[in-house]
Parts: structure tokens; sequence; C-alpha cells
């Protein structure tokens, strides 16, 4: 069992996501600050309870939610089903040596919130690679991640996303910092404009 099952299997919301204003406020700006009105594929990877998979689910076609803990997952469903959402496929998957997604699949946002910090040295270029490979021409990519110190934690988030800016094709679109944590969102290159 992961860490991460076992911290749901302790409590059904182990980060307070449903309570914390950090955590709700984090949401409403996150879905502030994405550029497009829309998107048809979001690819939403550490999507805990759900939370904020029901709001990125009002603003895409198809949406596929994604955590390594099945506890998580069984949880997201519920929190998705309680809005009827027919567009949202959850998954679990063990990020980054199982991909949700098959190969030549693409999407126009990708979304990892709270979740890239955890990755080793040795899986995070994977993980990196496996993103950028899955945004589609124009596609957007938005992290946003804690800046506070904690255990486990395994690379600190300005430098996690250092790492992301210097991604061939990318272009940053928007970046919000404040004393809590590190919003920012890049563009992938048109393959016309590349």
């Amino acid at each position: 069992m992961n860490h991460f099952e076992a911290l749901y299997r302790q409590s059904a919301d182990p980060w307070r996501v449903r309570s914390s204003w950090y955590e709700q406020r984090k949401r409403l700006l996150l879905l502030a600050a994405l550029p497009r009105a829309r998107y048809g594929r979001i690819l939403e990877l550490g999507c805990g309870t759900g939370d904020m998979t029901r709001l990125l689910a009002a603003r895409c076609d198809t949406l596929i939610a994604v955590d390594g803990s099945a506890t998580a997952i069984s949880i997201c469903q519920k929190t998705v089903g309680q809005d009827s959402l027919r567009n949202v496929r959850a998954l679990v998957a063990e990020l980054p040596a199982q991909w949700p997604l098959s190969a030549g699949k693409t999407c126009d946002l990708i979304v990892v919130s709270e979740l890239a910090y955890y990755f080793t040295d040795a899986d995070l270029p994977c993980f990196l690679d496996r993103c950028l490979a899955a945004l589609a021409p124009g596609g957007e990519w938005a992290m946003c991640d804690s800046t506070k110190d904690f255990d486990d934690r395994a690379q600190p988030t300005p430098a996690l996303h250092a790492r992301v800016g210097q991604l061939d094709g990318l272009a940053k679109v928007v970046s919000h910092q404040d004393e809590q944590f590190l919003l920012e969102i890049w563009r992938k290159a048109d393959e016309d404009n590349s």
C-alpha cells in the first residue's frame, strides 16, 4: 500500500480540501487563471477527492482524473457522481510508470496541483516528459504547488516550476505567486508556429 492510499484510508479528506480556505482559494484562483473558457480534453493528475475535478468538468468535453490511490479515486467518483457528470473518467495509476493516456493521445489542458513535488529525481524527468508529450499543440499546462516546506517533499516548488519552464516549446502565459503557493501556466507552441 502506498503512502497516499494509507492517508486516504485514515481520512476521506487528509488535506482538508473541502474545508480549508487555502484549498478553496487555490482552486478558485486556478480556475480563474485558465486562459480559455472551455477545453476539449483535460487531464488532471493527482485528482484526490475530486473537488477540483468537478469544477474542471464544467469547462471541458472530456476529463480524465487520475490518482495513485484507489480510495481517492472512489471518493472522486462519488464527488463527480453528485453532479451526475458524465464527461469524467477517473482512473487509478501509479505515475509516472502507469500513464493514463494511450500513445498519441493528447490533451488541451493538463492540471498538476500539489503532486509533482513528491517525485524523486529519478522519476521527475519521466513525469515531465510524459506531460509534455501528452500536451496538444497550443495546449496549456497548469502547475499549482505549495511553497511551504514539509517532510515528504522531494522537490522544491520554485525549482520544479523552473524545470517545466525550461522544457522545449513551452511559453509561460500565467504566473501567480503569493506567500502560500505558486501557480503557473505554460502554453505549448502550435505546430504552425514552432
